[in-house]
């Protein structure tokens, strides 16, 4: 992050423009609208800048910049043409450790300024740093759309509550609730029709409602995905951004976890392979103690909670200590990674059915039904393969599959990491061996490996 974003507040504040153009008239325009008092210096004034003084107040002064003229001011910008005087404000400002902006220079600027979306007293902004202004707006465009006006009318109603809102409702937490179900609610649908005497009576009825109301704890048991970010639903991203406490483990990735609500308190219970920062049966405790607290819990598991992610077991807990919960399926692993590596489960030249199993038991064995999985003309997909894939390979060829099926191992699926190793059962454990494998991976047996090589789009996506 090469600027850190804030909101100044300018109201009442002295400003400088350096420069009297069309481009300063736009920078004044836009200081004059937080309610900065602004002074220009500039040798030449525009119409443009010259018919706002009287309408914004402003202090003109004729001149060359020198420069001391920064002095006492809280913000400096530089829009002239002229190259030795921008570096000169640039400087001067920087000497005095005042905030500056020169037009069209980002090597000279202490700031930037970003494409606003104005809903007041809700503002969105939108930057890129300098490098490309022109997307920047090209995307506030299409904030615009996504945010309507009425959205300043519900912040607003807001503000005239929050104080009588604090003072019923003394537990942070339920208030936040509260406020998050007046925003998604019927209060905010009637500001969004314009009826803003209804969203007021609503608003107070709800309150009367709540201001007693003891906090309800709930478990939300979401789905991640495969790694990508973009596979979250729409649902998951939802609960996970008004979520008090995520727990999750080490097949979350970080992008995804950076979609949570920023605030949310972060309990990482990373269940690896004979590395267990907490067993099970205490990931199970603790989510029914975190929602008996009375917080909202997302239990963020990779792929999904129902396939070989031992959610039965969690919410098997849940049920029976009487706390609310909601299950969000999620694209499991099988699916996500094969997909992205080109590789159908099923296909009608080369598998009629589909298998997941798991490569490891609750015992750490591998005592799988080797006979049923050696028949032909089916999809095998391994989860959890890897430390066992030599053995799971001579059980397989020693319960009749051909030496020379293809198999597949697919690394960190679906992300930008992505890696894809094919062989045959009789010499692939020696082929990955020296290949440096980490988990998470996924393994894939059949006749539909070899259409990787045909459909790996995503792979071609990324060359390209």
């Amino acid at each position: 992050m090469d600027y850190f974003p804030l909101f100044i507040k300018l109201q009442n504040k002295p400003c400088l423009v350096i420069g009297a153009g069309e481009i300063a008239a736009r920078k004044i325009e836009l200081l004059a609208r937080a309610g900065a008092n602004i002074t220009v210096i500039a040798l030449e004034i525009s119409h443009h800048v010259a018919s706002l003084e009287q309408k914004y107040n402003l202090t003109i002064q004729q001149r060359v910049f020198t420069p001391n003229d920064v002095i006492n001011f809280a913000l400096v910008i530089s829009a002239t043409d002229n190259r030795s005087t921008n570096e000169l404000v640039a400087q001067s400002s920087e000497t005095h450790k005042i905030l500056v902006n020169v037009v069209d220079s980002p090597d000279l600027c202490g700031f930037i300024f970003p494409a606003i979306i104005d809903r007041s007293p809700i503002i969105a902004a939108v930057s890129s740093g300098g490098a490309a202004p022109v997307l920047a707006r090209l995307l506030r465009a299409k904030i615009e759309t996504i945010i309507p006006p009425a959205y300043g009318q519900l912040a607003q109603l807001a503000e005239r509550y929050r104080n009588k809102v604090k003072t019923l409702i003394k537990e942070p937490a339920q208030r936040r609730i509260f406020w998050e179900n007046i925003f998604q609610g019927s209060v905010a649908e009637a500001v969004f029709a314009g009826n803003n005497d209804s969203a007021d009576q609503q608003l107070q009825y709800v309150l009367q409602q709540q201001k007693n109301t003891a906090p309800v704890g709930e478990v939300y048991l979401i789905g991640a995905g495969p790694g990508a970010a973009d596979l979250l639903t729409f649902r998951a991203l939802r609960l996970m951004q008004q979520a008090d406490v995520i727990v999750y483990d080490h097949l979350v990735s970080p992008e995804i976890m950076d979609l949570a609500r920023r605030d949310s308190e972060k309990i990482y219970v990373g269940k690896q392979r004979d590395k267990h920062t907490l067993p099970q049966e205490s990931i199970n405790t603790l989510l029914a103690d975190l929602a008996k607290e009375g917080k909202r819990v997302v239990r963020l598991k990779g792929g999904d909670p129902f396939i070989f992610g031992r959610g039965g077991e969690e919410i098997e807990t849940l049920m029976e200590q009487g706390i609310h919960f909601q299950v969000v399926p999620g694209i499991t692993a099988a699916s996500g990674c094969s997909t992205y590596a080109g590789i159908p489960l099923t296909h009608r030249d080369h598998a009629q059915s589909c298998t997941f199993v798991t490569g490891h038991l609750k015992d750490n064995s591998i005592n799988l039904n080797w006979t049923q999985l050696a028949l032909p003309n089916q999809t095998i997909v391994i989860y959890m393969g890897l430390v066992g894939l030599e053995k799971i390979c001579e059980a397989l060829i020693a319960h009749g599959s051909p030496k020379d099926l293809p198999i597949a191992l697919v690394q960190q699926g679906t992300t930008n990491n992505q890696r894809v190793v094919t062989g045959v059962l009789e010499s692939f454990a020696n082929k990955i061996a020296n290949l440096d494998i980490k988990p998470p991976t996924l393994v894939i047996i059949g006749n539909v490996v070899t259409l990787h090589d045909k459909l790996n789009w995503f792979q071609l996506n990324n060359q390209n």
